[in-house]
């Protein structure tokens, strides 16, 4: 009687969880397509789905938008007048393209700056270089925030350089994703720590406000000097980037450095995923008018999961409806949802050349299966899927007609629209854009146009496959 008493207990708890987790995701799904499928689960499997969810099935990450507003009252000055500036939007006589620009604005809770300079760096060796350089050069404080760092060359050098800039009285904080960086051994964060630097992880450095938000992830990679001069992009801190991995093939990434005050957006961008970390606002220089070097206008967007609203998926919207004539889009990940893939049928069908650029070598096999069944969608409509050949491409970069161009790291797929936090560069300076243009352009001289036929030529038992690993695009 007792032992019945308990099993009876356990599975009425088990199944009330299991509402619990119903009716949270009632009130705060944004696909449907995924809420019925949590709900399936919870429903026919609570056992296994119930601790599932609580892991990894938030949509929402909890307490950050608290700690931005009410952890620090500096904090919430600098934001609100950072947010409250309005720069002149004017692109010639084009009202349409100013209301385009104005949207990026409202996404990223920034303005567009004036009196910036831009560089396109177009490969690891010429990111690298400029990282160092930037690191050996400050003298006041260098920002790092990285999804993934590792152990290797590359890290050491870094480490090398931060360690002798601490020597020198230069401050330096290090925030990096405890997910991505989890091969990175703790001997290298405890010998930054030992030489001064403050060091924190986004993912369980602040356990109390982290409440079961492991599916959640800091995709961003950058770096800040002195407030003046930023990087941002799709390369961590890795031999990759660099083709000397022996056992790998080489990536292909961009980034770009800023100068100008626009650097105060990426320092912003950081200062909130660090006060998240670390419960601490550090006092940097604010003055975003320091150095005026050249004529760029600048856009910083940060988007997450944070965000009242999905500021990444409407990123993309907006290039994709508002593009005339060319949408050139390079990301390593295309498993994009209904909404994306409507919108780029539809810019096809008006006439834009619509390009996708992905790796041929995916270092996901199910995304690389998975993209195989956009293959007719894409076919129908005039879409055009390249994969580029030497190498594993993996950089974000949208090229919007020739009037404006982005540089980040932010992918077409579930992750990066509602479950990481990214960030990326938008700007409508024509030499940057020019460059981006012929960037691209030699990147698809390297690549092979899919064709219908190499989904629908392929066996029956690949074709289930890769519809099936599809419908998993919520849950990647």
């Amino acid at each position: 009687m007792v032992d019945s008493w308990w099993v009876i207990t356990t599975i009425a708890a088990v199944y009330l969880a299991a509402l619990a987790c119903i009716y949270r995701i009632l009130l705060t799904y944004r696909t449907a397509q995924g809420a019925i499928a949590w709900i399936i689960g919870l429903l026919g499997l609570p056992y296994l789905t119930v601790p599932l969810f609580l892991l990894i099935g938030r949509n929402r990450f909890g307490g950050y938008v608290k700690a931005r507003r009410m952890g620090d009252e500096s904090l919430t000055s600098l934001l609100d007048y950072f947010e409250q500036q309005t720069t002149s939007i004017t692109e010639a006589t084009d009202s349409h393209f100013t209301d385009e620009l104005q949207v990026l604005c409202s996404l990223g809770r920034q303005p567009f700056t004036e009196g910036n300079q831009c560089q396109l760096l177009r490969d690891g060796n010429d990111t690298f270089d400029a990282l160092f350089e930037a690191m050996e050069n400050a003298r006041r404080y260098i920002l790092l925030e990285f999804y993934l760092v590792r152990s290797d060359k590359v890290g050491q050098r870094i480490k090398s350089i931060l360690e002798r800039k601490l020597a020198d009285g230069v401050e330096v904080w290090f925030l990096y994703d405890d997910i991505g960086s989890v091969s990175l051994p703790k001997n290298y964060l405890k010998e930054l720590s030992k030489a001064g630097a403050h060091v924190a992880s986004f993912g369980d450095g602040n356990v109390r406000r982290r409440r079961f938000q492991i599916n959640f992830r800091n995709h961003r990679k950058l770096l800040v000097c002195d407030g003046t001069v930023g990087f941002v992009g799709g390369i961590n801190l890795g031999d990759e980037y660099l083709g000397t991995v022996m056992d790998q093939e080489p990536w292909r990434d961009t980034h770009c450095r800023i100068k100008g005050p626009a650097v105060t957006g990426l320092q912003l961008a950081w200062l909130e995923d660090w006060n998240w970390a670390s419960d601490e606002v550090p006092t940097l220089g604010w003055d975003p008018h320091e150095a005026t070097p050249g004529n760029d206008k600048v856009l910083i967007l940060p988007t997450g999961p944070a965000d009242d609203w999905e500021t990444c998926t409407l990123f993309f919207l907006n290039c994709i409806n508002n593009a005339r004539h060319r949408l050139w889009i390079s990301s390593p990940y295309f498993v994009p949802d209904v909404q994306i893939m409507h919108a780029l049928q539809l810019a096809a069908l008006r006439g834009v050349d619509v390009r996708i650029m992905i790796p041929e070598k995916a270092d996901s096999r199910i995304i690389g299966l998975a993209a195989y069944s956009y293959l007719s969608q894409a076919s129908q409509t005039g879409i055009r899927i390249y994969r580029y050949q030497p190498g594993f491409m993996h950089q974000k970069v949208v090229l919007v007609d020739d009037r404006y161009a982005a540089v980040g790291t932010a992918n077409l797929d579930n992750r990066s629209m509602r479950l990481n936090f990214e960030i990326s560069m938008v700007t409508t300076a024509r030499h940057f854009v020019e460059e981006v243009t012929a960037m691209l352009q030699d990147d698809l001289d390297n690549c092979r146009q899919m064709t219908e036929q190499d989904y629908k030529e392929r066996s029956i038992l690949f074709r289930l496959t890769c519809r099936a690993v599809r419908l998993l695009g919520p849950l990647f």
